[in-house]
């Protein structure tokens, strides 16, 4: 059994067939599906998706690409739906100074708010972090208490360790199997058992062998067929040991 702990089947590109995919992930192993929302809307679609699939759960909140355009409503709204049923995180929320399609101040002060609501809901938080480390370990170093996933891990080993160090759990995507991703292999590898999870991005990040495609959350077996490799464990105690701590963390029965 596996468990896609992040993908978006709220996403337009799984409009035509949402019920196959979700079908297709089942009869592949993946028995839960955590489907993250990236904006308000997104966050309404998800709690609909995962009251449609009695596998799916819903993570409420807003991608830091949204950043410049979130008001004090928006949040209000994303606090009111953490409240919902199925409702099993806060996020994607983090810094994204890669792209920079928001400013960073506002990027930080919407990740603060989300991470607030986390803590007011009791909900664990995931975290997008790409090319800000040293912002993003600041931030939730003010908010020792709340649980924290890094999703789709990238960074460097110095960023790992201290996340590892914190408690923080660590997730990998489809990209760890890509020829040229030799580092994020490594940091799979580095981390250990019970801080580990997997995931697909799905409809981005599909695996080596299908790039061009629409990734799916059937295909998170690739990632952890690859992950078994680097820690040269069996792919049965991936599969288990990712779906324990995806469940521990996630508060799925």
């Amino acid at each position: 059994m596996l468990i896609d702990t992040h993908c978006h089947l709220d996403f337009p590109e799984f409009d035509a067939d949402r019920e196959e995919v979700v079908a297709e992930a089942a009869a592949a192993g993946v028995a839960y599906i955590v489907n993250v929302s990236s904006s308000v809307t997104g966050a309404r679609r998800a709690l609909e998706v995962a009251a449609r699939f009695p596998g799916v759960f819903a993570v409420v909140g807003v991608h830091p690409h949204e950043a410049d355009a979130v008001s004090g409503a928006d949040l209000r709204e994303i606090g009111r739906l953490a409240a919902g049923e199925k409702v099993v995180a806060v996020g994607e929320t983090g810094l994204d100074y890669f792209r920079n399609l928001a400013s960073p101040r506002n990027q930080q002060r919407i990740f603060r708010s989300q991470i607030e609501i986390a803590l007011e809901r009791g909900l664990p938080l995931v975290v997008h972090c790409r090319q800000a480390q040293d912002d993003t370990l600041k931030i939730l170093k003010e908010y020792p208490s709340v649980k924290t996933l890094i999703h789709c891990f990238s960074g460097d080993h110095i960023f790992l360790s201290e996340c590892l160090a914190r408690g923080y759990y660590c997730s990998f995507t489809c990209n760890v199997t890509y020829k040229k991703a030799g580092d994020i292999r490594s940091y799979a590898a580095a981390v250990p058992m019970e801080r580990l999870m997997l995931e697909t991005d799905a409809p981005y990040l599909p695996p080596e062998g299908f790039r061009g495609k629409r990734n799916v959350p059937a295909w998170v077996r690739y990632a952890a067929e690859t992950v078994a490799s680097v820690k040269g464990a069996a792919f049965e105690r991936i599969c288990e040991a990712t779906t324990l701590n995806a469940k521990n963390f996630f508060g799925i029965e």
